[in-house]
């Protein structure tokens, strides 16, 4: 499914800049924490979205460049120059709704899956792949390259974002610790 003009999410919001400045974002641009973009974990890159602020009533429009947030309960993590505009930097955070306000002209059908980790050492991420391998039959490490790197730890590949959310839930429920399982865009350029 290819995502929809209107389609709205609300949840948490979220910026970044430092140490992401200057380096590559998912999509394979530099990152310039004053441009006006930010980071989703499912939207296509170059989707434009319309951010409001639930409590100021602010509004920006940024553009998806980069994967991410990879925080539980957050849907967005915006560039330094959208979250000035939202008046997010001392806060933080926001509670925001999301609105597609323009697709890219090239977007394709998503594969999702299920991230359930993230780890700086490679054989911890390896252990937890090896183990969700065996039981939903499919997963993968995934190397993000930060200083240090970090080895995220993705279950399944679902050709429907409702797939994975379903996987998601099921990893959820068969977990006898808390784990984070969420659903992320499994791209070409991340």
């Amino acid at each position: 499914m290819v995502v929809q003009l209107g389609h709205t999410e609300e949840g948490i919001a979220s910026w970044y800049g430092r140490p992401y400045h200057g380096r590559a974002a998912a999509n394979g641009e530099i990152y310039d924490m004053e441009k006006m973009t930010a980071a989703h974990r499912t939207l296509p890159f170059n989707t434009w979205v319309r951010v409001y602020d639930l409590d100021n009533n602010r509004t920006t429009e940024v553009r998806i460049t980069d994967r991410g947030p990879f925080v539980g309960g957050r849907i967005i993590d915006l560039s330094h120059a959208a979250a000035r505009e939202l008046e997010l930097i001392g806060p933080g955070v926001a509670r925001v709704r999301i609105e597609v306000i323009r697709t890219p002209s090239d977007a394709t059908p998503g594969l999702f899956a299920v991230q359930v980790g993230a780890f700086r050492e490679r054989a911890n991420a390896e252990r937890l792949r090896s183990q969700m391998e065996a039981r939903y039959g499919s997963a993968r490490l995934l190397r993000r390259a930060e200083n240090p790197a970090v080895w995220r730890v993705l279950v399944g590949a679902e050709t429907s974002e409702d797939g994975a959310n379903r996987l998601a839930e099921r990893i959820r429920q068969d977990s006898v610790e808390k784990t984070s399982a969420f659903v992320v865009r499994i791209d070409t350029a991340t």
